[in-house]
């Protein structure tokens, strides 16, 4: 991933942290991301803090970001939002595709087929679900994304919910307030179709950012966690 910084962490029990950065300047025509979400609010949950800091701390040369299922609405509050969090990349691609949601698992041989057309572009870095999720739908894009990009770098987020399938991370990347802040604001403002849900509200997204801050010993107080199988440094 990014190089490797000697910056201290501090904990609360007395110890240090050696850091990765995110800084991924070693890259000489900037960073290819691919964002993967079975779902039109995914991404931005599990890993929404992280691109925007990844795209104000790199030159992005292209982020593609697909979506697997959507309806009317839900497929422009996605395009809205995806526009949002792509700001200041070079290239970008947005694909909201429209699979019925819950039966992505029984869709597999036409999603494969898409995943096959994305496989060329050669990302750098991608972002899916977590392969313990216990929806069927983030179960499926995972084990897709690991069959069809066997060698390359994945972060696998992770999303709350009824099922309370929430983990141990691996991976952290500490967020800023400001960042944390902007995520949410963005997620409440353009996803007003799940404003009723009863998981859906500020709180919710904080309150997980608060405690893999903790967990990270974040002198920032908040973080995303991610599932990492496999890097090489």
């Amino acid at each position: 991933m990014g190089s490797l910084e000697r910056r201290k962490a501090e904990t609360a029990y007395g110890y240090c942290l050696i850091m990765l950065s995110l800084n991924f300047a070693g890259r000489p025509n900037g960073l290819k991301i691919l964002c993967l979400g079975a779902h039109c609010d995914d991404i931005e949950i599990g890993c929404g803090g992280t691109i925007i800091r990844l795209i104000k701390e790199n030159d992005i040369e292209h982020l593609r970001w697909v979506v697997f299922t959507s309806s009317g609405e839900r497929g422009d509050e996605a395009k809205k939002s995806a526009e949002f969090f792509a700001q200041g990349c070079k290239e970008k691609e947005i694909i909201i595709k429209r699979f019925k949601d819950g039966f992505l698992p029984y869709e597999a041989r036409e999603i494969k087929n898409l995943f096959e057309d994305l496989k060329p572009s050669n990302p750098d870095l991608i972002f899916t679900h977590c392969r313990s999720d216990l929806h069927q739908d983030h179960r499926t894009v995972c084990e897709l994304t690991w069959n069809t990009f066997r060698s390359h770098l994945i972060f696998e987020y992770e999303i709350p919910k009824y099922d309370g399938d929430l983990g141990s991370p691996n991976l952290f990347v500490t967020l800023a307030k400001e960042v944390a802040e902007r995520k949410i604001e963005t997620i409440m403002k353009c996803f007003q179709s799940q404003a009723g849900k009863q998981w859906f509200d500020r709180e919710t997204f904080f309150g997980l950012m608060r405690i893999r801050g903790i967990e990270s010993a974040s002198q920032t107080k908040y973080a995303e966690g991610f599932y990492v199988r496999k890097t090489v440094m």
